[in-house]
């Protein structure tokens, strides 16, 4: 019986040649379902960020008015809360990533500007601002709405 028993335990004590090849199999099955898990969770924090980007920008475009309505307003009626309160507008508005596009005196760009007329003045340069358009980090809210020169020069009285 002796014998048996050191058989036994020769048997147990060598390695197989198949434990090897099954180690690094479950090994890379392990490595892949980690990759394929943090490109999940990337994709997933990339989406939520798309959406997050989409959301704010949906509500900054139904605020454009309000701005607008703001300035307008402290146009006609000089108060200092008013001020104040279009200074503040306009601050949170710049810290979200909304910045007016700057269009008086330069080239008419239809991605950037709306003709709303053609009046006198230097060929296809921005004469005056009607309406103005917004930007939001690199893409435009509202386009500006503008009056462009049709080439001809004012005439003064």
């Amino acid at each position: 019986m002796k014998k048996q028993d050191d058989n036994i335990k020769e048997e147990s004590v060598e390695p197989k040649d198949n434990s090897a090849s099954e180690v690094d199999v479950w090994k890379n099955n392990y490595l892949r379902a980690l990759a394929d898990y943090k490109n999940l969770e990337r994709r997933s924090y990339e989406e939520k960020e798309e959406i997050r980007v989409f959301a704010a920008e949906i509500i900054l475009s139904k605020l454009l008015p309000i701005v607008d309505s703001f300035s307008k307003a402290k146009e006609h009626i000089k108060d200092t809360g008013l001020d104040l309160a279009f200074k503040q507008l306009s601050v949170l508005m710049a810290e979200l990533g909304v910045s007016k596009i700057d269009v008086l005196g330069k080239q008419f760009n239809p991605h950037e500007m709306e003709c709303i007329e053609v009046v006198a003045g230097n060929e296809n340069e921005v004469v005056s601002e009607v309406l103005p358009g917004y930007r939001f980090k690199d893409k435009v809210l509202r386009v500006a709405q503008v009056n462009v020169g049709k080439g001809i020069e004012k005439q003064t009285n």
